[in-house]
């Protein structure tokens, strides 16, 4: 169901009661749909996907060929010739 602003900012304990009972509720500001009240166990599924780095930290976790990349990586860029490498160390 969806709800203008006004009328979900004045019914806010009724819909987040309908929301714990199962229902989602849709929240519309000057006629498009602005967010959406779901149940917080479910709210991993509404989150909108990280964006910029965060979107990569996820994935880089699981990659168990991660250390050998990055030290062939490492290597590499120690090979170039086009430009010195920095001390990181």
């Amino acid at each position: 169901m969806v709800f203008p602003v006004a009328e979900a900012k004045r019914r806010f304990s009724e819909l987040l009661d309908r929301v714990e009972h199962g229902e989602q509720i849709l929240v519309s500001r000057r006629g498009k749909l602005a967010v959406a009240l779901v149940r917080a166990r479910n709210a991993r599924d509404a989150r909108a996907a990280p964006i910029g780095l965060a979107a990569v930290a996820g994935a880089l976790s699981d990659w168990r060929e991660l250390p050998r990349v990055t030290d062939e990586i490492y290597a590499a860029r120690r090979r170039a010739k086009d430009r010195a490498v920095p001390d990181l160390e």
